[in-house]
């Protein structure tokens, strides 16, 4: 590079990095080095040199930005936050727009099929249109991201700004591409073998389109987000297991002459909870109705698994010999402290017996568990005290005792598990008064309707634990049609 001559005070020196287009159309960086000859003050011609440094370029990006990734995701824990924080990177600096979406049936759904998409993260650059976050789309089979998510590997577009190929933009299909876009990346995060994630970042104007180094440098930009991303997929796998297996234990109850009973379950809405709660309830060989309900310590897949052991020794215990229900429990608790020797577990059992014509009575006993609820039906409620012991698992060669309580006609006996009455920071007498209240205004309800008034109105939007209950009523008049359904 050379040029004319010059006044006195010209730099002695100049460098500059600019970025040129070549013959080819291709977009490099070249670095410009120029130096002046002089003769004596006066420059004579610039003598220079002109060097492509396309690559060192892309490396000292690429570090740059994988740089400001660690930054901006170093102190954080959250997927979703950490996915927002990537894509505040991506743009400006890949991309003028970043969309990403987590696949919640990633684990079960079947390639081809319709695909449910949660937008997490969304960014754009100064005067584009803002995206809201935690938006759920469903996807057809045939749309471009779902496509992406089968195909597993990046879907790459150029085209005229604001004129995308018909494939990614069907006739009739919802707008997803910013309007102007020249170029889009669809790139499928794979954790594993599966799509856990979804990426899109385009560019739009006379910004220049998206090509192989951007792809690259999205790719790595990602690969921060794989820990974190595998470990939700491995909670998903968990959470699916144990929720099967609780279901599966979710038995409809008998159906009982003279004797309506209802169950319910409704797990945690917290997404990291899986609880041990469970319920039982199945008539013995002497025509008594046994009930149980309990819940074991821990929210995941080893609770699970232990809670359904329990529950069926439990009822294998109360099956095979007709003793009081304390005795069955020390049984239990015997089990639980040899096998089980991290675990507790609280526990209620009862027994609802007919000891003469048109009466019934409840023998019970209660292993550190929130006390069964008895409710008259003129709306008396209180709850039966009378066979505390503690919970199973915490105390050597315990003692656990039995009381027995009548059954008034058309009283409601209710046993329900902790997550019923508990509320973060508030103390348990407070919760049980609270469900005391409830229970005495919804008394007059269908059996059904009841339980489903108890949970409508007790549990909060947020519920950090599972629930289970049981609820058994005697008829007014002894001898009319019972009433068993399924749990909901």
């Amino acid at each position: 590079m050379a040029a004319g001559p010059g006044r006195a005070g010209t730099p002695h020196l100049t460098y500059d990095t600019y970025r040129l287009r070549t013959a080819s159309g291709e977009y490099r960086h070249f670095a410009v080095e120029a130096a002046p000859v002089r003769d004596g003050d006066t420059v004579i011609e610039w003598v220079g040199t002109c060097t492509d440094i396309e690559q060192e370029w892309q490396e000292a990006r690429q570090e740059e930005l994988l740089a400001r990734a660690s930054a901006a995701t170093a102190d954080i824990v959250r997927l979703d936050e950490m996915l927002a924080a990537l894509a505040e990177v991506i743009v400006p600096e890949i991309a003028d727009n970043c969309t990403i979406y987590l696949l919640p049936q990633a684990l079960h759904r079947l390639p081809g099929t319709a695909l449910t998409a949660d937008r997490v993260a969304a960014a754009h650059r100064d005067g584009l249109p803002d995206l809201p976050v935690h938006h759920e789309e469903h996807l057809e089979s045939g749309s471009p991201l779902a496509r992406a998510a089968d195909g597993r590997r990046p879907v790459h577009a150029v085209f005229p700004p604001g004129s995308p190929p018909p494939d990614l933009a069907p006739p009739g299909s919802a707008p997803w591409l910013a309007e102007g876009a020249n170029s889009v990346v669809l790139f499928p995060v794979v954790v594993d073998g599966t799509t856990a994630a979804l990426v899109t970042a385009s560019v739009c104007g006379d910004r220049t389109p998206l090509g192989p180094a951007d792809i690259s440098l999205l790719r790595m930009v990602l690969q921060r987000s794989h820990t974190p991303l595998r470990n939700a997929l491995e909670y998903q796998r968990t959470r699916q297991v144990a929720l099967a297996l609780q279901r599966s234990l979710l038995t409809e109850p008998p159906r009982v002459p003279d004797l309506g009973i209802a169950v319910r379950y409704r797990p945690s809405s917290a997404a990291a909870e899986v609880g041990g709660d469970w319920y039982d309830a199945f008539e013995l060989r002497d025509g008594a109705l046994a009930l149980t309900i309990g819940d074991v310590s821990g929210h995941d897949l080893p609770a699970a698994v232990t809670m359904s052991q329990l529950r069926n020794m439990l009822r294998g215990l109360t099956l095979d010999r007709q003793e009081p229900t304390g005795t069955i429990l020390r049984r239990l608790d015997v089990a639980v402290q040899t096998l089980y020797l991290e675990c507790t577990v609280t526990c209620v059992l009862g027994r609802v017996e007919r000891p003469g014509p048109g009466r019934f009575q409840l023998t019970y006993s209660v292993a550190g568990h929130p006390p069964p609820l008895l409710v008259g039906t003129d709306g008396t409620a209180r709850f039966l005290y009378d066979a505390r012991s503690p919970l199973l698992g915490l105390v050597p060669e315990p003692e656990y005792g039995s009381a027995t309580e009548p059954l008034p006609a058309g009283s409601t006996l209710l046993l329900y598990t902790d997550g019923l009455v508990e509320r973060r920071g508030e103390d348990l007498t407070v919760g049980l008064e609270r469900l005391r209240r409830e229970a005495s205004g919804a008394v007059r309800l269908p059996l059904e309707d009841f339980c489903d008034r108890l949970l409508d109105n007790l549990l909060t939007t947020v519920g950090d634990d599972d629930v289970a209950l049981v609820a058994v009523r005697v008829p007014e008049d002894v001898g009319g049609p019972g009433s068993g359904t399924g749990p909901h």
